[in-house]
C-alpha cells in the first residue's frame, strides 16, 4: 500500500508485481535460448491497493503484501513498463498462491 519507487500506486484490489527471473537451463543441463522461453509465471509484489471494496462500501484488505513471492496465472494482469523495466498490474484473484 506504500507508495513505491516507480511512482505508480495501485487501486482497490490490485497489486504489482514484478516478474522473478526464469532458469536459464533444464534441469538435465541444457541452456534454453531466448527465444524458446516462457515468460515466468512468478513474481514479487513491489505495490499493493487497499483492498476489494464490497457492495456496501466497507474495504476487505488484501492477503498479498509488498515482499511476497507468488505465483500467478499465465495470462494474468497487464504489462506496463515503467522506468525500464517491466511489471504486472493484476487483481489479487490472479494470484495462485504465495511461496514460504
Amino acid at each position: 500500500m506504500a507508495k513505491t519507487e516507480i511512482g505508480v500506486r495501485p487501486l482497490h484490489d490490485r497489486i504489482l508485481v514484478r516478474r522473478m527471473a526464469e532458469e536459464e537451463k533444464t534441469a538435465g543441463g541444457l541452456f534454453i535460448p531466448d527465444t524458446a522461453k516462457e515468460k515466468p509465471q512468478r513474481g514479487e509484489v513491489v505495490a499493493t491497493g487497499k483492498g476489494r471494496v464490497t457492495e456496501d462500501g466497507k474495504i476487505l484488505p488484501l492477503e498479498v503484501k509488498s515482499g511476497d513471492k507468488v505465483l500467478f496465472s499465465k495470462y494474468a494482469g497487464t504489462e506496463l513498463k515503467l522506468d525500464g523495466a517491466e511489471y504486472l498490474m493484476m487483481r489479487e484473484e490472479d494470484v495462485l498462491g504465495i511461496f514460504h
